[in-house]
């Protein structure tokens, strides 16, 4: 087990620092930014004491109870903790506000009241989903899925919510439909990360999945965690979970799923196709090319940020469910 050493909440170190001559080159500015969580973004919490700071933070997740919540047996446990929900709460990704894991507080400017989810594309049945009609109709459970981030660090967390397959039952994709896009929330005026908002960035941010990636069993729409509605920070109000692919296919606070016919452009693929391909499947013997994926830094507890090297497993682990959607 190897300790960081606690950082006080109000220091930043020099690599966490863009220069101006990052900042002015196209290139050389995204690479620092995507690399960055390797080794500058591992930042503790705030140390014993709760300064007001902490305050705030358990705030963004003291949230509503989910009511008659039951945890799927298939997806109840795994080979390690569950990571501290304060930690969870605080070191994260969510590029709309910032490329530092500490970005938890401005994500809370993100408005989640009204939510709407449009459903739309090659469906029979297109659709348009606020929260309530959405907890109603598909009905919520907890899985606990391992989540593995492309910058080789991991944790264990309890989602809540319901399979991606029940919605395409709902609204029936037609013959023509072979991907799908998901399309996260986005607002210049609202969320405005700092450093990213250059023009040829691709924003919103968007993801996508083959149907047949979407229909399998392990493939989540998360509404919460912990047992209660989903923190901001986490991308609330709603957000996708594939365990067995890097967690930046995960799009966060997701507005509107299309079904199309043609493979869809993302995110980090049209930045920098050669370092995030569409797949994104956790593969211990494909390195990223400025790192090994072979091993990961395992995070489980707080207040301070301790972490454990692991072996990377195929598939993160979830070979079982989904290795047959690759030969």
């Amino acid at each position: 087990m190897t300790h960081l050493r606690v950082v006080k909440s109000w220091e930043i170190s020099e690599n966490e620092v863009t220069s101006e001559t990052i900042y002015t080159n196209r290139r050389r500015f995204l690479k620092s930014l995507i690399g960055a969580g390797i080794g500058a973004s591992l930042l503790p919490l705030t140390g014993c004491q709760k300064s007001s700071s902490s305050l705030a933070l358990e705030q963004s997740f003291q949230l509503p109870k989910i009511p008659s919540l039951k945890t799927n047996p298939a997806f109840a446990s795994v080979d390690g903790p569950i990571a501290d929900e304060a930690l969870a709460a605080r070191y994260n990704n969510f590029y709309e506000f910032g490329g530092g894991k500490n970005i938890w507080l401005k994500a809370q400017n993100l408005p989640t009241d009204p939510w709407k989810v449009e459903v739309t594309g090659l469906v029979k049945n297109p659709q348009t989903y606020d929260l309530e009609q959405l907890k109603k109709q598909f009905p919520l459970e907890e899985r606990i899925y391992r989540f593995r981030c492309v910058e080789a660090w991991s944790m264990v967390l309890p989602w809540v919510g319901f399979p991606m397959r029940a919605l395409l039952e709902a609204v029936e994709p037609t013959a023509q439909a072979k991907f799908v896009r998901f399309t996260s929330f986005y607002d210049p005026e609202i969320t405005r990360g700092p450093g990213l908002h250059f023009g040829f960035l691709p924003w919103p941010y968007q993801e996508g999945l083959r149907l047949e990636e979407m229909a399998n069993e392990l493939a989540f729409f998360a509404l919460g965690i912990y047992g209660h509605d989903l923190p901001k920070q986490h991308g609330a109000p709603i957000r996708c979970v594939l365990p067995w692919k890097y967690g930046f296919k995960g799009a966060k606070s997701v507005v509107k799923i299309e079904f199309l016919e043609q493979q869809p452009a993302t995110y980090w693929n049209t930045i920098d196709p050669n370092e995030y391909d569409f797949e994104a499947n956790v593969n211990p013997t494909k390195p990223h090319p400025r790192w090994s994926q072979a091993t990961e830094k395992f995070i489980s507890k707080g207040p301070g940020l301790s972490w454990e090297l692991k072996e990377t497993l195929p598939y993160n682990g979830y070979g079982k469910y989904v290795a047959s959607l690759y030969v």
